[in-house]
């Protein structure tokens, strides 16, 4: 800039024995400084930054970190003296494992990564297994100061759990009852392994979108999945009749067994019965023998001819009959 204004003086044209300041001598005081303090303005004005909600300032001073800024307006020292690197604390990030998203809902579009989603089970079988991963950032100085490529990191990482974790379980297992726990599972297991790389990240979700069979094999697969579900269909079908059943049998047992208790308890209590009357019998046999056995001897006739007329003769009788008549009215028959 001054030698803008040098040679600016010098094109002015100057009169013999003029001994007068050229008009544009005057810029080399007052417009000069006043560029000089415009520039220097405009340089310490690129100190002022603005962070969000979510967001924190980690502020360096010739590249090094010397403060963590708060939501608000801050200054720093401008380049290159100082610089602030802005972190969203709060944010949700997501990678993807063994798919890509093409497009967003609502109408969604996905296409599978063969060499992260084909993984090797504990019985030696090849399976398609996607998942996709949300995390947050907890401590923002190791996650700026010590990582280039976060997403990168964490992708790698999952997928090295993840693939862990499937090489534990059989086909069934994994495509079946132990889906959930694997997701839990690598969800521990990647915290762990980022905590140890110092990365400053949070996982906050692991989600299986998808475990099947290979697209080459799947019909096989099919075909085994449903004469699994007939076996299972089956032996709740079994469980549902033996559990109608067994109750309905053990009811009829039951009555079965009151109803002998009942005829026993009948029996006895007749046989009992039998007895008082056979000893009411014998005493009364005893106190009159030829007495009793003749009423003995008429209520055996009367129970053997019901509703005949009867006449009943003394083996001793001469002359003329005594009739005893056995009419239940005491009247003559017709």
């Amino acid at each position: 800039m001054s030698e803008f204004v040098d040679r600016l003086l010098e094109s002015e044209p100057k009169r013999p024995g003029d001994s007068r300041r050229p008009p544009l001598a005057w810029i080399r005081g007052g417009l000069g400084w006043l560029v000089i303090v415009l520039i220097v303005g405009i340089w310490l004005a690129t100190g002022i930054y603005q962070l969000g909600p979510a967001e924190v300032g980690l502020v360096k001073r010739f590249g090094r970190h010397v403060a963590t800024t708060d939501p608000g307006l801050h200054y720093h020292w401008p380049a290159p003296i100082g610089s602030v690197v802005i972190v969203n604390i709060q944010g949700i990030r997501n990678e993807e494992i063994g798919f890509r998203t093409v497009s967003p809902p609502p109408n969604p579009r996905y296409q599978t990564v063969e060499s992260e989603a084909l993984m090797l089970t504990g019985d030696r079988n090849i399976i398609d297994v996607s998942m996709a991963v949300q995390y947050t950032v907890k401590n923002p100085e190791l996650f700026a100061f010590n990582l280039i490529v976060p997403g990168e990191i964490v992708k790698q990482a999952a997928e090295a759990v993840l693939r862990e974790r499937v090489a534990t379980r059989t086909l069934d297992q994994a495509l079946t009852g132990q889906r959930d726990t694997i997701g839990t599972e690598t969800l521990s297991a990647l915290q762990t392994v980022l905590d140890e790389y110092n990365t400053g990240i949070r996982i906050n979700n692991v989600q299986l979108q998808d475990v099947r069979p290979p697209k080459e094999v799947t019909a096989a697969f099919d075909d085994v999945n449903s004469a699994r579900q007939d076996k299972e269909r089956l032996i709740n079908e079994a469980d549902k009749y033996a559990q109608d059943i067994v109750p309905r049998a053990r009811g009829e047992a039951q009555e079965i067994g009151n109803q002998a208790e009942a005829y026993k308890q009948e029996r006895i209590k007749r046989a009992e019965g039998d007895v008082t009357r056979f000893l009411e019998v014998l005493a009364k046999y005893e106190l009159g023998e030829d007495v009793t056995r003749t009423r003995m001897y008429i209520e055996t006739m009367e129970m053997v001819l019901p509703g005949m007329d009867k006449i009943i003769l003394p083996s001793e009788s001469e002359g003329v009959l005594k009739l005893l008549n056995l009419t239940t009215d005491g009247g003559d028959r017709p």
